[in-house]
């Protein structure tokens, strides 16, 4: 069965409500809130508000940056998020790659292998203390807070195939001299390497665009010039979707075939397309 999530922004007060309740509406699985401090709203404040007028989207970070967030508060804020929420949190981390989040709080960002190994070293801490250790209160509702992993690094994606219970695919690959932008990991070979490091985990992956038109091809091959991807890539990977009703979903059916993908998360400018796709199916 294939479920989509959404990560979105806050906006106004009212908008941000009504996003929530549509997403819940829509039959949207989660509600994600990036979390890039500086530059994006608060995930757990938005989060929590989100709680209030739903009750059956889980909620998560989509991801927290672990090199800029302690594990004791992490853990307590996601575990507060779990108890207001009636126990619906996702506890998502990736590695952080942004150099002007690490310079905000007084640290210089570490090279690749330094980072990952202070994810791992975050999400293993985050994680004992949402089981009790080190934690008394707030207590989580779940019993295990899902733990969520968001990343390209090989040594990442292998560590997570292990410890984590959903892994985020977005094709994203060495991060660039500015910290911001990245290689793209989208060719069909490369596909099938990240997903052979998840090691059979459930992957989520991030869409980058998704569009009902009548023109598939003319949609692809514009967002892969757009995009400086190529086409072919764009047209098979399972980070952009074009086309009729259809021709999405039999690309939905090849991703599932080819690579075992079934969860999808998509952006606000996607919510009325998948809307529609899901009352064509």
């Amino acid at each position: 069965m294939v479920t989509f999530s959404l990560q979105a922004l806050p906006d106004t007060a009212a908008g941000w409500l009504d996003t929530a309740r549509r997403a819940e509406e829509l039959g949207f699985e989660a509600l994600y809130v990036a979390d890039h401090p500086g530059s994006c709203a608060s995930p757990f404040v938005a989060l929590a508000a989100a709680a209030a007028v739903t009750s059956r989207l889980r909620l998560g970070s989509y991801v927290s940056n672990a090199g800029v967030r302690e594990p004791i508060l992490l853990a307590s804020d996601v575990a507060t998020l779990d108890v207001v929420s009636g126990g619906r949190a996702v506890l998502g981390l990736g590695a952080g790659h942004t150099p002007a989040e690490w310079e905000a709080i007084g640290k210089v960002r570490p090279d690749a292998d330094g980072r990952v190994d202070h994810c791992i070293a975050v999400a293993e801490a985050t994680t004992r203390m949402l089981a009790g250790e080190g934690m008394a209160e707030p207590r989580p509702v779940q019993e295990r807070v899902p733990l969520l992993i968001g990343g390209g690094n090989t040594r990442l994606l292998r560590w997570a195939s292990g410890h984590a219970d959903l892994i985020s695919l977005s094709g994203l690959g060495r991060t660039l001299p500015d910290g911001h932008l990245h290689t793209s990991r989208w060719r069909p070979d490369q596909v099938d390497a990240h997903v052979e490091l998840c090691g059979g985990k459930p992957i989520e992956a991030l869409v980058q665009h998704f569009e009902v038109t009548g023109d598939a091809g003319a949609a692809y091959a514009a967002y892969a010039k757009e995009s400086e991807e190529d086409e072919g890539a764009v047209a098979t990977c399972p980070y952009v979707f074009a086309g009729t009703v259809g021709e999405i979903a039999a690309k939905l059916r090849d991703v599932e075939r080819r690579w075992g993908i079934t969860r999808f998360a998509v952006r606000p400018p996607a919510v009325a397309g998948v809307a529609e796709l899901r009352r064509g199916r």
